[in-house]
């Protein structure tokens, strides 16, 4: 019933853009304190984004494919995370999980426009073989360069001036 009032081909995705482009609007503060501009601007590109077929088309396609790639995600999570000492937990399980989500993106992606029929005739499906062994390939070398970056006690040795670029993320230089 809900189908054939057009809740899910038009009001899902129009709530969905408007939320991020209402999101966005606010955390950038292009028009500051004034959120009506916002609410208006994210209210009309999320009405012209659902007036034609080929968003909605989109939108059918490729969000039941991301719940499955999420749901796989979680699957991988919750066995590996049974198996894993807390050493790999922090150092290794983050890369993995990169390149996996990668994989699966653009394996969704591909699949999402090869079925709207947008990469017909670019490319034969032997393309997804290689977009996955290079996206692998990519994973594997930067668990590898980052892997042979200073450890945390090197860097705390070093103190704040000297760590340049291997300054790691979320700390910052102290106040002075």
């Amino acid at each position: 019933m809900l189908e054939s009032y057009g809740i899910f081909d038009f009001l899902l995705p129009f709530l969905l853009v408007f939320a991020f482009v209402f999101a966005i609007l606010n955390y950038t503060a292009l028009f500051s304190k004034n959120r009506g501009v916002s609410v208006i601007i994210a209210f009309v590109i999320g009405l012209m984004s659902v007036r034609f077929k080929f968003f909605t088309d989109f939108y059918s396609e490729l969000f039941p494919r991301l719940g499955i790639g999420v749901t796989v995600l979680l699957a991988i999570l919750i066995l590996v995370g049974l198996f894993t000492t807390q050493f790999t937990k922090k150092r290794v399980l983050p890369w993995i999980f990169l390149g996996v989500g990668a994989v699966i993106i653009i394996s969704i992606l591909y699949q999402t426009f090869d079925r709207l029929g947008w990469i017909a005739g670019l490319a034969g499906s032997e393309i997804v073989g290689w977009i996955i062994i290079a996206t692998l390939f990519l994973v594997i070398l930067i668990v590898i360069v980052v892997g042979t970056g200073p450890s945390d006690e090197e860097l705390r040795k070093k103190g704040l001036d000297e760590m340049g670029m291997w300054m790691p993320l979320g700390r910052h230089r102290p106040e002075e």
